[in-house]
């Protein structure tokens, strides 16, 4: 009997690709056969996202691509979406399987004991608050750098986020299973880890915190590099910028969701700062780490939103040292408290759209500015792949780099000194001696 085929498709966050390189690597040893998700397969499972509502539209529309290339095929769905709209999602052509966070991570499992069943699967359990550990290590076949999850979940209920409920509270991930993980990422030929999860810096188990869990990475021979990846502005110990200013295996990168930089709009949001602590930290941090990135989140249209206030976020995004963000026009979503605000409150769509422009433009500047600084310099590049004759990889501080050589650099960390740009991307010179 032939191995039944299955492919993934994974939509939203790194988290997200982090538990789909573990389950990819699952079924395989389970004895499925995996395909690229452009191929016919029996089983196609799709990793949701619903952090917006372009996320919900995003699994919809996949659905009934699978369905219109691949009739034959399956159907699972999987992970936030699945948590929290599992009616609306069974309703869909073809979905055999609705698995929320709960038990997402037994899909292999699942799979198996329920192929035959005539009806549909709906598993979306009460997720725990456990420690927990993850048997599988999550080799990336798509990518050269490694997601390494260390925490899920979140406490701190923002009254925009449906996370807390879609992926439960917060959880971190075993100390020693890490480790284990990341050993065996590295000796697969994995040089950088990002650290992932919904809020990472609350992590804890027993006495360990995200300190211990760097300092421990950055022993293991094979890894190059540790990346942390968002991260929220409370949850940053200073010793982090320390060791990131120091000669250290940790990435200069921060990436630090302000979401408002209007205090009245971040007390409705309940976040957990006000713009003064935010800035006072973001300039230390760039005053005490030479050359390091720091890009934020931002959300437009938040209701109640007026004019002065937006004003306000795009000051501060001009003048403080952020160099990137991330614009995301702001979506009512189910169980979060925001949608309980008076709809007198709405932002029309088309000023949120004006909005999100003015900051993708200034977000777009910022990186120039960046990248403008650091012509001239000599940046150590982890190269990922090659297009149309260039090498592309990137920056410890989250340049995208490309050169021409004829060389095989993929996997390789090397020299380049920066020399143009375009303001998305950086070309340069790969070190002449790295080849003699």
């Amino acid at each position: 009997m032939s191995k039944l085929t299955i492919s993934f498709y994974t939509l939203g966050c790194r988290l997200n690709q982090s538990e789909t390189a573990v389950l990819e690597r699952s079924v395989e040893a389970d004895g499925f056969h995996l395909v690229d998700f452009a191929e016919p397969a029996d089983v196609v499972v799709i990793n949701t996202c619903t952090v917006t509502a372009g996320g919900d539209t995003d699994t919809r529309r996949l659905v009934h691509k699978v369905n219109r290339l691949n009739p034959r095929a399956r159907i699972a769905l999987i992970g936030c979406q699945a948590q929290m709209d599992k009616g609306k999602l069974l309703e869909l052509p073809s979905v055999r399987w609705v698995i929320g966070n709960g038990r997402k991570m037994e899909l292999s499992f699942i799979l198996q004991s329920t192929m035959e069943a005539a009806a549909a699967q709906v598993i979306t359990p009460t997720i725990p608050r456990d420690s927990f550990t993850i048997p599988v290590t999550g080799v990336d076949r798509h990518h050269r750098r490694a997601n390494l999850k260390i925490q899920d979940g979140c406490d701190f209920f923002c009254s925009f986020c449906v996370i807390p409920y879609a992926r439960g509270r917060a959880r971190s991930r075993e100390f020693e299973d890490i480790l284990r993980e990341a050993r065996a990422l590295a000796a697969a030929g994995h040089k950088e880890v990002v650290l992932t999860g919904i809020n990472v810096g609350t992590y804890r188990y027993k006495d360990y915190t995200l300190m211990d869990v760097i300092s421990a990475l950055e022993q293991i021979e094979g890894l190059a590099r540790v990346r942390v990846s968002s991260i929220e502005p409370t949850t940053i110990p200073e010793s982090l910028i320390h060791k990131m200013a120091g000669r250290t295996k940790l990435c200069r990168h921060l990436h630090i969701p302000l979401q408002s930089g209007s205090d009245t709009i971040l007390k409705t949001m309940k976040r957990k700062y006000s713009t003064e602590e935010f800035e006072r930290f973001i300039r230390m941090a760039d005053e005490r780490v030479p050359q390091i990135c720091i890009g934020t989140d931002m959300i437009v249209g938040f209701p109640g939103e007026t004019e002065e206030e937006f004003e306000r976020s795009a000051r501060n995004l001009r003048e403080w040292p952020i160099d990137y963000a991330h614009v995301f026009s702001y979506s009512r979503r189910q169980m979060a408290h925001s949608g309980k605000l008076p709809s007198s409150d709405k932002i029309p769509a088309e000023v949120i759209e004006r909005r999100s422009q003015i900051l993708r433009d200034l977000s777009a500047r910022k990186r120039r500015m960046f990248y403008g600084a650091l012509l001239g310099t000599r940046q150590s590049v982890l190269f990922e792949e090659n297009k149309k004759g260039e090498w592309s990889g990137l920056t410890d501080n989250y340049v995208r780099v490309a050169v021409k050589s004829e060389s095989v650099l993929a996997n390789q960390l090397i020299n380049v000194e920066l020399e143009d740009t375009n303001g998305v991307i950086m070309t340069g010179e790969v070190d002449k001696g790295i080849f003699k």
